[in-house]
């Protein structure tokens, strides 16, 4: 069986693999595109339905394309679906001529034996290339905490457990209250939705970041690059795993657990342990509350000093920094539910996902399971990472993040065949010149 050769090979045809493709492209190197399923399936198949994007279309993009499906009419801060998120990423792909192959999974990837390069195992044969990219991303392996036994049995009956990507609209859940565990980005929309359907919704809220959605006529993200936070390279101490609180949906608007209190939510601290029938809660409601209020005001505080040091002509918002007094199921906080009581039938575990790299057969990873690297430049020559939070910076998880870091890796593998192009000129030069001197 005849083996196919590239020089580089990018596993996963997401946003991380199709900024890879654009550079490499650009800069000459041959390469191809490994996806499994679909291009950016993950948004099409692993989302809810009315998830649309966090940031804003005019600046979650890569530089080369806008969003030609979104409604102008409804400002610049308009916040695309999932399903237009999907079909941006087609475009893109159509746009810069990807070389992507669908449908084709990697389940192997090792080093050549006795050469250089690497050998891939795929679903569709043997691929060998000078250089791999793990394009893959971060959201690979829902976590779902080993606190409730799958066949828990509550008031007699089963409850359905399924984590936020499977998680699609209220009507696929069976009736009665809903918790749901984990309130970042997606614990609080899915909690959100499923309190507007109608439903008896607990709130499990931890650690979290609360940025205001706007202030003074600008969107956050806007306020983060003009600060300069975006391109912070390493993350505050104790902030490398915190989840953000922040939608795009309805519209956007900052999130606020005092009001989603208010509408009827019960709202607990970090989920503990789960015993005959009973989860019990952290007492630290409150605190993860204060920590969100904390957050949320820093960035006013240099939004306002950036304002004031640059003269800049934006209303001043005094409103956005009214904090109501804390809700009474944080003050006088849940510490256990009986779930049968309760009327919980379903639990939603928006808990995040760990990476998966079981098919890099590759010691390139430390004791944690975390990929050894330097921006995305592993410590195992000619294979690279890219689409990983904090990557280089705080923007790199981001679409317009990945395409810059992705432009840097793509420079480090020209660099590399480069210095390979002169050493085969060097050695043909010499066995060139041994020939001369031998007929001489």
């Amino acid at each position: 069986m005849s083996i196919e050769t590239t020089d580089t090979l990018i596993v996963g045809g997401g946003q991380a693999g199709l900024a890879m493709s654009e550079h490499l492209g650009k800069a000459g190197v041959p390469h191809l595109i490994l996806e499994r399923h679909r291009i950016a399936e993950r948004w099409r198949s692993e989302r809810w339905d009315s998830l649309v994007a966090n940031g804003p279309a005019w600046h979650d993009r890569f530089p080369g394309l806008e969003f030609s499906a979104v409604d102008p009419a409804l400002g610049p801060d308009v916040f695309p679906g999932k399903e237009q998120v999907a079909d941006y990423f087609v475009a893109y792909a159509k746009q810069i001529a990807a070389p992507i192959r669908c449908g084709v999974a990697v389940t192997s990837v090792t080093r050549n034996a006795g050469r250089p390069g690497f050998r891939a195992e795929t679903s569709a044969g043997v691929i060998e290339a000078r250089s791999v990219v793990a394009a893959t991303g971060p959201f690979q392996r829902p976590i779902v905490p080993a606190l409730v036994p799958a066949d828990a049995l509550i008031g007699g009956a089963g409850m359905l457990q399924i984590h936020s990507s499977a998680y699609r609209n209220p009507a696929q859940l069976p009736a009665g209250a809903v918790l749901v565990v984990g309130a970042g980005s997606s614990g609080t929309q899915i909690a959100d939705e499923l309190q507007r359907a109608g439903r008896r919704v607990f709130l499990s809220v931890g650690p979290h970041g609360r940025p205001p959605r706007r202030y003074r006529g600008r969107d956050f993200v806007w306020w983060l690059g003009v600060l300069g936070l975006w391109d912070l390279e390493t993350p505050p101490a104790g902030a490398e795993h915190v989840t953000i609180a922040v939608s795009g949906a309805y519209g956007g608007s900052t999130v606020d657990f005092r009001n989603l209190a208010a509408r009827g939510m019960t709202l607990v601290g970090r989920a503990e342990s789960f015993a005959n029938g009973t989860m019990t809660f952290a007492p630290d409601l409150a605190a993860n509350i204060a920590r969100g209020d904390a957050d949320y005001l820093a960035l006013l505080d240099a939004a306002d000093a950036h304002v004031a040091a640059n003269g800049l002509d934006l209303p001043e918002e005094p409103e956005a920094r009214r904090i109501g007094p804390m809700p009474a199921c944080a003050t006088e906080p849940v510490l256990a539910l009986n779930l049968a009581r309760e009327g919980i039938g379903t639990i939603i575990w928006a808990t995040g996902f760990a990476l998966d790299y079981s098919w890099l057969k590759l010691d390139v990873f430390d004791a944690k399971g975390k990929p050894r690297h330097r921006r995305g430049v592993s410590t195992v020559p000619g294979l690279y990472f890219l689409g990983l939070p904090w990557l280089s910076r705080r923007g790199s998880s981001f679409i317009w993040g990945v395409w810059h870091d992705a432009k840097h890796i793509a420079d480090q593998i020209a660099i590399q065949r480069n210095y390979r192009a002169y050493d085969a000129y060097a050695q043909e030069s010499t066995k060139e010149g041994s020939a001369k001197r031998e007929r001489a």
